[in-house]
């Protein structure tokens, strides 16, 4: 893995992930917003770690790059019989899957990259290491179109003169382009409404403190950040007027799971009587999964509960720590989960995305 020079923006949102001629390109967002880096992958376990290390995150953005480390890993695969390529590459998509657990965007794309590769057995095998290239990158260019029906759905939901809380990151960082969440704040904002924004700084890894205020700022939307225990406060206060986050996976009941901290988004929004939103792609619904409660849930390092970056403690020596990435928000708590379709009710969704 090798640190890459920054591309000038020339107006535009700086690029999550990209494929550049045999490279999968990567924006460092364990850098951010301290440096601006990007990281150029050769091999796909240079990818799988950067997945699991947080350098690329966010659900829609992790499937991408599984898709396209897919295609990476294709490329230096010596077999010239469909058989050994295939048995291979499914090594492969085993060992991208074991990256994390819980976001369901992974699986749905690997499982989408060995679809096509069962799709092409008849295939030379130089013909199939094309094909796959070609397939990731259709994976990347539905992702920003997603993000952009998404975000014109969403922002009718927005009036103007409105303050929106978001909790973690599900913008362009979070995605290929455009984002979830953010895409709906953005298109709000595109449309000329006079919106502000309230982000939850998200620990213990601080992704809205990050990456959705850096973000924001980049492109001149008034945001203010606030630690996590102030939400209630400014609910209280009237200061807030909607909620909208991302998801890493949501069930058939209409459950979300999403960043630790959105259960109590919710529970504050519902006692507030404050519309809470979800916005995601189709890929982030999992029909296989009926309830929340059957939702993997990620564990990670006691050290982004204990310090700060890793660098600077916060906690005694020793300490149990318990560090859940995500937590689960019923189907009652929200009002409305934005897609690419339109905005329907929880429920709605087995009927809605079934095919």
């Amino acid at each position: 893995m090798h640190s890459a020079p920054v591309p000038d923006r020339k107006g535009g949102m700086l690029p999550t992930v990209e494929w550049r001629e045999g490279v999968v390109r990567l924006l460092d967002q364990s850098r951010l917003p301290e440096a601006v880096e990007f990281l150029d992958c050769r091999d796909y376990r240079e990818v799988a770690e950067a997945i699991r290390h947080l350098q690329v995150r966010g659900a829609p953005a992790i499937g991408v790059t599984a898709a396209l480390a897919v295609a990476l890993a294709a490329q230096s695969v010596p077999a010239t019989d469909y058989a050994s390529f295939a048995r291979e590459m499914l090594g492969v998509c085993d060992e991208l899957a074991a990256t994390r657990p819980t976001a369901v965007n992974l699986f749905w794309a690997i499982e989408r990259m060995k679809r096509k590769l069962e799709t092409l057995k008849s295939e030379p095998v130089s013909s199939i290491k094309a094909a796959l290239i070609v397939e990731a990158q259709a994976i990347l260019q539905e992702d920003v179109a997603l993000c952009r029906a998404i975000g014109r759905h969403g922002a009718a939901l927005i009036k103007d003169g409105q303050t929106v809380l978001t909790h973690c990151n599900a913008g362009s960082l979070a995605t290929a382009g455009y984002g979830t969440a953010l895409g709906v704040i953005r298109a709000a904002w595109e449309q000329g409404k006079k919106i502000q924004v309230i982000a939850n700084e998200t620990r213990p890894v601080l992704q809205g403190a990050r990456l959705t205020a850096w973000e924001l700022m980049q492109d001149h939307i008034p945001v203010t950040l606030i630690t996590d225990s102030m939400a209630g406060t400014l609910m209280r206060q009237e200061r807030i007027h909607l909620c909208v986050v991302g998801a890493d996976r949501i069930a058939a009941n209409g459950d979300v799971a999403n960043k630790i901290g959105t259960y109590t988004v919710a529970v504050l929004a519902h006692a507030h009587r404050i519309p809470f939103y979800v916005a995601a792609p189709y890929s982030t619904i999992d029909l296989k999964t009926k309830s929340g409660g059957d939702i993997p849930i990620e564990q990670r390092n006691p050290a982004e509960v204990t310090t700060i970056h890793g660098n600077h403690p916060i906690a005694p020596k020793d300490v149990a720590v318990y560090n859940p990435a995500f937590d689960v928000t019923p189907a009652e708590l929200i009002t409305g989960i934005i897609t690419e379709r339109g905005v329907f009710q929880p429920g709605e969704l087995a009927d809605r995305f079934r095919s």
